[in-house]
């Protein structure tokens, strides 16, 4: 009776943790189910350029062989520029125009500004601009963690771990660390995933160089230290029978 008392408690305690591990793993748990529900985007705001981006430019113009210098290649970089490295001044350096101080600016704003100073030279020029180096960090507890260049500036956190696999099951949702350096400092913000609140954060939306590292939990620690100790204690034993058997057959 007392050993299949025994058996029982072990199996609930079993149960009790195991359904108190699961309750960690989906995101989003404050989010009604049962309905379709929708919410106003009110913190999506355009990344602003910063030192050490690096800006494809290309101008089109009624004159396009001569507008053409302004323009990179990402197929052929020893016939044209591959792109404008905003230096720790804050500025780029254009033909014709010069030194251009560009930080902080959107993409938007910089693009209307450049038309404006390129009238005087080009017949309705049109100018486009992306950032070539725009990239994102993400790595701990995920399947594929890498470094992601991203060709589209619009890029959400969730998005960004989608490219990366995913969290393991291992990971903690609730403790995933966003790095951003901004204004000459490097900060630390704590996001939920498991809460829909995480949709109106405006941490939401990346900045490119911005790093994501997801915790593992214990069980992660667990599971390498209990096949570590495997490992040592198996090591151990074929030592062990090695010293045994060259004894007996000295």
């Amino acid at each position: 009776m007392k050993k299949r008392f025994n058996i029982f408690f072990i199996l609930l305690i079993s149960l009790f943790c195991s359904c108190s591990s699961y309750k960690n793993i989906p995101y989003y748990q404050d989010l009604n189910r049962n309905a379709a529900t929708q919410e106003s985007i009110a913190n999506y705001v355009p990344n602003t350029l910063q030192k050490g981006d690096m800006l494809g430019i290309n101008v089109t113009s009624r004159s396009p062989e001569s507008s053409a210098i302004f323009n990179y290649s990402s197929k052929d970089i020893s016939s044209s520029v591959t792109g404008y490295v905003i230096d720790n001044n804050g500025a780029i350096n254009l033909p014709l125009i010069g030194a251009l101080k560009v930080d902080g600016m959107t993409l938007t704003a910089l693009q209307g500004k450049l038309n404006e100073m390129l009238t005087p030279f080009y017949k309705d020029p049109v100018t486009n601009i992306r950032i070539l180096n725009f990239r994102v960090a993400v790595y701990g507890d995920v399947l594929k963690p890498d470094v992601y260049v991203i060709k589209d500036e619009k890029i959400t956190i969730t998005q960004a771990l989608t490219l990366a696999g995913d969290l393991n099951i291992t990971a903690m949702r609730k403790n995933v660390i966003l790095v951003r350096e901004e204004e000459g400092k490097r900060k630390f913000i704590p996001v939920d995933l498991t809460s829909k609140n995480i949709f109106s954060s405006p941490y939401y939306y990346l900045r490119s160089n911005d790093e994501i590292y997801v915790t593992p939990d214990k069980t992660k620690y667990g599971t390498v230290e209990r096949g570590t100790k495997t490992t040592s204690l198996i090591l151990s034993g074929l030592s062990v029978a090695a010293i045994v058997l060259s004894i007996i057959y000295r």
